[in-house]
């Protein structure tokens, strides 16, 4: 499994990868998959760019994307843990663990010590998956943007 973060080149994979997962879990992330499929190429590319939200991009061992997750700092100046996803044929394989890895290393070395992310706790494996990552809930809730009727808890860890 190789592990790394984009570049703009990385623009198409990343697309597919985000459409994927929104396809896959629609109710997991902030955005839907109707807003992300509207983006334009100019607005991908500058996804993929490190800038304000640096992602990773899974690949197996024949160079295949099966992965991804994002990190980035919000208004107040949180870690966040975000857009987390892997292919259901590699779950369980380890990719989930090496991209929160990334993002954990990638907060450390911007001086941040704790990361937070957003999960609907109906959603029990990314739950389970995070707490055994150590991430803990905290008595923070709010609705999902792409989804108001949801609500998701805040978890957190410390790096």
């Amino acid at each position: 499994m190789i592990i790394r973060p984009t570049c703009e080149a990385d623009w198409e994979t990343l697309k597919s990868i985000r459409l994927a997962a929104l396809l896959d879990a629609p109710t997991a992330f902030g955005v839907s998959h109707r807003t992300a499929a509207a983006y334009t190429e100019a607005e991908w590319r500058e996804r993929a760019a490190v800038g304000g939200t640096a992602f990773w991009l899974a690949f197996d061992d024949g160079g295949k994307p099966v992965g991804m997750i994002g990190g980035a700092v919000d208004g107040q100046g949180h870690y966040n843990l975000i857009g987390m996803w892997v292919v259901p044929e590699q779950r369980g394989s380890g990719a989930a663990r090496q991209l929160v890895d990334a993002v954990k290393a990638h907060a450390r070395e911007r001086g941040h010590r704790r990361i937070v992310l957003d999960v609907a706790p109906e959603n029990a494996r990314a739950a389970r998956f995070y707490l055994n990552q150590g991430f803990v809930f905290i008595d923070e809730w709010e609705p999902l943007a792409s989804h108001p009727a949801i609500r998701v808890q805040k978890m957190a860890c410390f790096v």
